[in-house]
């Protein structure tokens, strides 16, 4: 590797794309546009991007003699110093095509990481990040860009590692990774004793899921009043955060934004990111936000279902009721917006059409969330101490009273519309208290 690449940032690099489409693969029609998307995330200059038809892989480079030799001259003429393959490649394919073309070769997985290490801001999602980095690091022992590396003072991240490194360096990740899972054990201690806080506090939880940049973190400051980060780019969100709000019942409810989704999710973002993901696999309702504007909607809708999927498995938990949001309907003409809202009304899971830029739509959503977290809500008679006022305050806080009398000299009768969820946490707090429904 020229010395000259190395300890390079990614601003400092020129970059070519290039998607390859194996055999008759079946490929989303904008996926070369977010390919150069999520180089240009990456801070990169882009010289071009652009698909090329594989017919058969080859096992050591992926591409052909003559497609490599006509990229070369390309890579020469453009002064390309990166170049990024969005697919995946084995680690011997990296490492010949590095060698061959002795330029900078990363592949899908590497440049979401990257991207990834860019956006982290928190302690947990750096912590995430690092260890996703280095699961995969240690499945190929090839340098990415990484702060880590150079704060140990160790090897430049364009450059790799010499054979007499690999045993030291895989030692040092087997200790590292061991580390991070130790702290990702204690942030999913942590992560758990917040949701059980909201649990105690009569606020159950809708999760937004999505694709990346389908406008999850537009939609939840719209709906939350807050001042999340949302911004049109890639993975603009990476820590999931958590607003309790007041339905217009006056119950409580919680929504959490959670990182966004892609084609190809790398495996280990997935194992690292167990932690922020579980938020969602958790939660009493997901709220799948859809780019409906997008023209590979579906293909993206159908990506969503699949990791949530995996996530399913991953974490042995039953994924959650989903409804549907169609969002950024301010970017269609009427036309279609009509043809779309005729179509949400009889969708499954049910769907609703929504603009978070604008507002429009918000308010029927919000309703619909409250409706879908409240579904088992029934009239229950609940019969408490007379004397207990905190039981009494508790319920009128918590829950929904249509009624309510003295029964008798010691004893409160009421009527209170409760969930399943609100007769155990009642019954936790007073367990000799009388609920019938």
């Amino acid at each position: 590797m020229p010395k000259d690449l190395i300890d390079r940032r990614p601003q400092e690099d020129v970059a070519a794309v290039v998607l390859p489409v194996i055999g008759s693969a079946d490929v989303a029609r904008s996926r070369l546009e977010e390919s150069r998307g999520l180089a240009e995330a990456l801070g990169v200059k882009l010289a071009f991007a652009e698909q090329l038809n594989v017919r058969e892989p080859h096992p050591a480079r992926l591409l052909g003699a003559g497609q490599l030799d006509a990229l070369a001259r390309r890579f020469k003429e453009d002064g390309v110093t990166l170049f990024i393959v969005d697919g995946a490649l084995t680690p011997v394919q990296q490492r010949n095509l590095e060698t061959d073309l002795k330029i900078k070769v990363i592949d899908r997985t590497g440049l979401i990481l990257e991207i990834f290490g860019l956006r982290a801001r928190t302690a947990e999602g750096r912590l995430q990040v690092e260890m996703a980095r280095s699961l995969y690091e240690r499945s190929r022992l090839v340098r990415t860009w990484t702060h880590l590396e150079r704060q140990r003072g160790g090897f430049g991240f364009l450059g790799g590692p010499g054979e007499a490194q690999l045993e030291t360096d895989r030692r040092l990740l087997d200790k590292r990774i061991a580390g991070f899972r130790r702290e990702l054990d204690d942030v999913r201690r942590t992560r758990r004793l917040q949701r059980e806080g909201r649990a105690r506090r009569g606020a159950p939880v809708a999760a937004i899921v999505g694709y990346t940049n389908a406008g999850k973190s537009t939609l939840f400051n719209r709906l939350t009043s807050s001042d999340v980060l949302a911004a049109d780019m890639p993975f603009a969100t990476l820590d999931p955060t958590a607003r309790e709000i007041v339905a217009a019942s006056g119950r409580r409810m919680a929504l959490v934004d959670t990182v966004g989704f892609i084609t190809d999710l790398p495996t280990t973002l997935v194992a690292a990111f167990r932690a922020t993901l579980e938020e969602a696999m958790e939660a009493d309702l997901l709220v799948h936000v859809r780019d409906i504007a997008h023209p590979d909607t579906e293909y993206q809708a159908n990506d969503v279902h699949t990791i949530l999927e995996q996530l399913s498995i991953e974490t042995g938990l039953e994924q959650p009721p989903t409804i549907e949001v169609w969002n950024k309907a301010d970017a269609l003409d009427q036309a279609t917006r009509d043809v779309l809202a005729k179509r949400a009304a009889g969708h499954s899971p049910p769907a609703l059409m929504v603009s978070a830029l604008t507002g429009q739509g918000t308010d029927e959503l919000l309703f619909a969330i409250e409706a879908a977290l409240f579904r088992n809500r029934r009239l229950r008679n609940v019969t408490i101490p007379a004397a207990d006022g905190r039981l009494h305050a508790w319920l009128h806080k918590n829950c929904e009273v249509a009624s309510e009398h003295l029964s008798g000299e010691s004893d409160y009768n009421l009527e209170v519309y409760m969930t399943d969820t609100d007769v155990a946490r009642l019954q936790a707090i007073a367990p000799g208290v009388s609920v019938i429904e």
